[in-house]
């Protein structure tokens, strides 16, 4: 199963850098490139222990629909949300929150795994692994732009 690994240096509070990785609004924000929009479930506001979000995006030139659950939460340190519906046979993302000095270091654990046996696997590692990789990248930097500058309270207003 593919394993993405990231870490993300943030000079900002941890509970902010906390509520801007589990806010619906922000994540909307960094996913404008894939038109990534909570159709189902929560769909504004911070996602809490036992709540769930069905994103619609398109991915690939396809319309697709994920059902994501909170399942695991120790506010401001960790969170899990895990797939309950959708194209992948599994997903899994654990988000660590750990407070350095001046910093916070936020690190993403993100687990998949296609369906289709060995034609899922060699799509993980040919395409999806790297496309995934951005997805995550390109969302950190925006959790990142948001918390270290003012930007943060317009998510929270």
């Amino acid at each position: 199963m593919p394993t993405i690994y990231l870490e993300t240096k943030i000079k900002s509070n941890i509970q902010i850098c906390f509520d801007l990785a589990r806010s619906i609004d922000l994540h909307q924000i960094s996913t404008a490139k894939t038109n990534e929009k909570a159709v189902d479930g929560k769909t504004k506001g911070l996602i809490n222990l036992g709540e769930y979000v069905t994103w619609q995006a398109k991915h690939f030139g396809i319309n697709q629909r994920l059902t994501s659950k909170i399942t695991r939460f120790n506010e401001p340190f960790y969170f899990k949300d895990e797939q309950q519906k959708g194209a992948f046979k599994y997903i899994a993302h654990d988000h660590y929150f750990e407070k350095y000095d001046q910093y916070v270091i936020m690190k993403d654990i993100f687990n998949f795994q296609s369906p289709l046996g060995m034609i899922g696997k060699l799509v993980d590692k040919i395409l999806l692994s790297n496309y995934l990789k951005r997805l995550l990248i390109e969302r950190n930097s925006t959790i990142k732009e948001y918390a270290e500058t003012e930007k943060w309270k317009s998510i929270f207003e």
